[in-house]
């Protein structure tokens, strides 16, 4: 177990590859990969992004959601084999880098009377693509997030007794901005927690780095250690919710000793 940093906390100040860089120099060890938009999904991509993994270990791949994910769960034919198609590529990409993981929001909540309900369908789809992503050593984690599938809590326990293979990617900024506690999450979550995505926030609900605002993470971290989990933690922010890159380190280094306190 291992506290790292999604490069998605560099989208908008730094390309994939300068990411990379940056946090290898901070000791990150462990990266959740941000991929930016369609060309960075190819298999060819991965050979280029090969080098800049050097000496870190990839625990995740996540895309932009809207481009293809919420095709996977389609009743058009098409639109779910083109869907399928990209995530292939993808995994194929992941295994060259080691990827253990994609973390997925699945369908969004485009319109204000969306009812994401069609747990029947979601449930063979995830199956199908947790069969498929298995094949390059890459398992599918559905992230709890507000506005796509896993709004609410209650949500993933409509299909988790159906989807023996689907992981979970906890994600507390999500459940801050649903409303739920972190902990019911985390109860419903239990035993399928691969990634955790951290964050902090201020008195005034701004979004900071961990360590800058009033999260308790000595209660987080006790209560996933409850709930048995044994996977990796990221930092995960906006490149707004910081000044210089360097304080990402420092946030670092606060979460490594609250760990070894905790685990």
């Amino acid at each position: 177990m291992e506290v790292g940093i999604s490069t998605a906390s560099l989208f908008l100040r730094e390309d994939t590859f300068s990411s990379l860089e940056i946090l290898r120099g901070m000791d990150a060890r462990v990266v959740e990969i941000f991929l930016e938009s369609f060309s960075e999904y190819k298999s060819s991509f991965f050979d280029r992004l090969k080098p800049y993994t050097e000496g870190l270990m990839v625990h995740s791949l996540h895309t932009v959601t809207t481009q293809f994910e919420p095709q996977l769960f389609s009743a058009v034919p098409i639109q779910k084999e083109d869907a399928f198609s990209f995530m292939r590529e993808i995994c194929e990409g992941g295994e060259k880098i080691g990827a253990k993981n994609y973390t997925l929001h699945g369908k969004a909540k485009v319109k204000k009377n969306s009812v994401l309900n069609e747990f029947d369908l979601y449930a063979r789809r995830f199956n199908e693509l947790c069969d498929m992503t298995e094949e390059y050593g890459v398992s599918v984690c559905l992230e709890n997030v507000e506005w796509a599938f896993y709004g609410e809590p209650k949500w993933f326990s409509h299909i988790k007794n159906e989807c023996p293979k689907l992981r979970t990617c906890l994600d507390v900024k999500q459940a801050r901005i649903s409303g739920y506690p972190v902990e019911e999450y985390i109860e419903e979550m239990k035993g399928r927690i691969n990634t955790v995505h951290l964050s902090d926030v201020t008195a005034e609900g701004k979004m900071v780095l961990p360590g800058k605002g009033i999260t308790d993470f000595g209660r987080l971290f006790s209560a996933l250690k409850k709930a048995g989990f044994c996977g990796n933690m990221l930092i995960e922010v906006y490149s707004k919710d910081y000044g210089n890159v360097s304080e990402i380190g420092d946030s670092l280094e606060y979460l490594r000793k609250i760990k070894r306190e905790v685990f």
